[in-house]
Parts: structure tokens; C-alpha cells; sequence
């Protein structure tokens, strides 16, 4: 079956009565977990990104706290799951901001954590990777929250990013 696109659905969604739209929402949200979290998010948390990202930081502290230590492939397991959640999430929110806040955060939480990024050839490409998807997100917001977001982001790196131009 061929999906049709977004401009057609859109067109489509238009012309249906509220409660036929309600009715397709709610076969959504039964339908696959992410897209009942996805309608969670908007109802819920959208009007309040603050309090979102908190709950956020928290979900990762406690994945970090289950982070095994010792044995470096499961501690990569347990990280691509943390970025696999908190991925999502960024997309829920799709803002760039939200995205700095979370990924600056995880890998404050990262370099924290013990592992050696230098040693790991995995754990320094995740690392590098993160960096990169904030300097992308932070191209894309207004100046003056670039620079805060940069001092932020140096403070936690320390002297290994270039600052943004």
C-alpha cells in the first residue's frame, strides 16, 4: 500500500467533521506506543518545554545510574538506548532548543560517567556525534541564544569544540 502525502492528508483531514478526526487520532494512539507517546507529548507537555526537559534530564540520570561501568560493551548498550530515547523526544519537540538543552546535558552526563572516551573508538564517535547534532541545532537558533548556549556547551566539553561561527 502506498501512503499518500503530507498535503494530501492535510487536505483530506480539512474536510472531515471533528469527531471523524478525533475518532482517526484515537486509532492513531492504539495503533503503535510512539504515536500515543507523540499525542501525549502535544496535549501534555508541548505548552510547558521547561518542565519537559526537566522530566527529561531525570529519565537520563536514571538510565545513567543503571550504566555498568566496568564492562564497556554494556555500558554502550545502555548509552545507545539513553540517545534512542532522547532522540525521540527531540523529535517530539522539534525544537532546537530543546534539542541543545538534552544533548548538551547528555554529554555533560557521559563525560561524567567514568568511561574512557578516548580509549573507546564506539564511545568517541558517540561522543563526537552528540557534538555535532548540537552544533547543527545551534546554527539554526537566534544569535543571542547561540552564545549562551556555546558558553554552556565549552563549559562542558572544556577547550576540545570550536566555537561556533
Amino acid at each position: 500500500m502506498k501512503s499518500t502525502s503530507l498535503s494530501e492528508l492535510k487536505k483530506e483531514l480539512v474536510e472531515l467533521p471533528t469527531k471523524q478526526v478525533l475518532e482517526l487520532c484515537m486509532r492513531l494512539a492504539k495503533h503503535k506506543k510512539e504515536n500515543k507517546e507523540l499525542l501525549t507529548y502535544l496535549l501534555f507537555d508541548a505548552h510547558d518545554e521547561p518542565t519537559f526537559i526537566e522530566e527529561i534530564k531525570m529519565l537520563m540520570d536514571e538510565q545513567f545510574s543503571a550504566l555498568n561501568t566496568s564492562q564497556v560493551y554494556l555500558a554502550k548498550k545502555t548509552l545507545r538506548k539513553v540517545l534512542r530515547t532522547t532522540t525521540k523526544y527531540i523529535r517530539f519537540s522539534g525544537s532546537s532548543t530543546f534539542a541543545v538543552e538534552v544533548l548538551i546535558y547528555f554529554c555533560l552526563k557521559l563525560k561524567t560517567s567514568g568511561l574512557p572516551l578516548t580509549k573507546s573508538t564506539v564511545l568517541g564517535n558517540m561522543y563526537e556525534q552528540q557534538l555535532k547534532k548540537i552544533n547543527s541545532a545551534l546554527s539554526k537558533m537566534h544569535e543571542d541564544l547561540q552564545y549562551d548556549y556555546q558558553q554552556l556547551l565549552e563549559e562542558v566539553v572544556g577547550s576540545q569544540t570550536q566555537p561556533y561561527q
